[in-house]
């Protein structure tokens, strides 16, 4: 279940019906059971890649392409054949997450991209943030093959001008815009003196040394301040789960008496909910963190990617308070911050205050651009 995955669903199938009248939505999930809860969706596709069994037909054929002409596009679209079966029937395909494009080649999507251009059909890539550090002659060549790019921050739209693409527009996460589910409150949690912690193994694997600065981190927390610290996981996948490294610091501290696990079974608006009550929030992921700023919560990123900073960039004028992958295994760095955003508290609030209706307005512009290409 990532929790951030289905912000992005549930925010942008809203704002779309809200504004387009009688649009139909539907997805194709990776994983549809998880995704079947998400309202105003017409259907939910099986969209998981199938790999081609070894010595089968296609295997054989897709083998004898790449030998012979280095073409993947065979076997590639054999691999991705539960997405490609349902573009006949839509309109536009939108390609919704938001940071595909920051994970190396993906010749897999390139492939599906071709097959939505060859039948005809619009292709939208709905809210994404790229670096430049991840841009490559393949993926730029697939990007050209976009309708219509919108990138949900200001360091993408500013870099993919800057590379010539002329089918960028700013828009922002349409996750800022989602709704919150308010559950009761565990025991413990105090009533505006409560801190959120995220952390993922994601951040983890890439900086080895995170864990340990974030457990001084915490214990700095418990040592000087009389919070109650809810560590929130919004990532609960196989091999990919916040609650299981969550869990160790749980375990850890709990003697204290002041640190809360949040269940790992929620979904995305209640745990928007929860975050929402928090007088200040420390995350890794991404939409835990625009849960944090869109309901005014000051809010320290530990940042992975360009989006992290654009996202703060657009928010304040400036990355705050966003701690690069490489400032986040520095215990000292993560407490001064932490300090900062306590100092600061009040001044953080104001500027997110006036900053939010603004960036849920460019969340909603999304959809003009899309109405205005369909």
């Amino acid at each position: 279940m990532n929790r951030g995955c289905e912000a992005i669903v549930r925010s942008s199938a809203s704002i779309i019906k809200q504004s387009i009248r009688g649009s139909e939505i539907y997805l194709v999930s990776d994983n549809p059971s998880t995704d079947q809860i998400i309202p105003k969706l017409d259907g939910v596709y099986d969209g998981s890649s199938r790999p081609l069994m070894k010595y089968s037909y296609d295997w054989f054929v897709s083998s004898i392409h790449y030998k012979i002409f280095r073409d993947e596009s065979f076997a590639q679209g054999r691999i991705h054949n539960n997405i490609i079966k349902h573009i006949p029937q839509m309109d536009v395909c939108l390609s919704i997450g938001g940071d595909n494009y920051c994970y190396g080649e993906q010749p897999g999507w390139y492939e599906v991209n071709r097959r939505v251009k060859k039948e005809g059909k619009k292709l939208v890539l709905w809210g994404c943030s790229i670096g430049e550090e991840d841009m490559s002659s393949a993926k730029l060549e697939d990007l050209k093959r976009f309708d219509l790019i919108l990138a949900r921050e200001s360091l993408t739209y500013n870099m993919l001008t800057e590379k010539g693409l002329s089918n960028v527009k700013q828009c922002a996460d349409p996750a800022f815009t989602m709704e919150k589910e308010e559950l009761e409150l565990p025991s413990g949690w105090q009533d505006g003196n409560t801190i959120g912690i995220n952390f993922s193994p994601l951040v983890w694997k890439r900086n080895q040394h995170s864990r340990q600065a974030v457990d001084d981190l915490i214990q700095h927390i418990l040592d000087t301040t009389d919070m109650t610290i809810a560590l929130t996981p919004h990532v609960i996948q196989e091999s990919n789960n916040d609650y299981a490294v969550l869990q160790q610091f749980y375990e850890h501290y709990k003697d204290s008496g002041r640190i809360l696990l949040l269940p790992d079974h929620l979904n995305a608006i209640q745990y928007k909910g929860y975050i929402a009550r928090m007088r200040f929030f420390i995350g890794a992921r991404t939409h835990a963190t625009i849960a944090a700023y869109s309901n005014c919560v000051p809010t320290m990123v530990l940042g992975y990617s360009v989006k992290s900073k654009g996202i703060a960039k657009d928010l304040f004028g400036e990355e705050k308070l966003v701690l690069g992958i490489q400032d986040i295994s520095d215990s000292n760095k993560l407490i001064t911050s932490f300090r900062e955003m306590v100092s600061e508290e009040t001044v953080i609030k104001k500027q997110l205050h006036n900053a939010i209706p603004n960036i849920q307005a460019m969340s909603s512009k999304a959809v003009y651009y899309l109405s205005a290409l369909a």
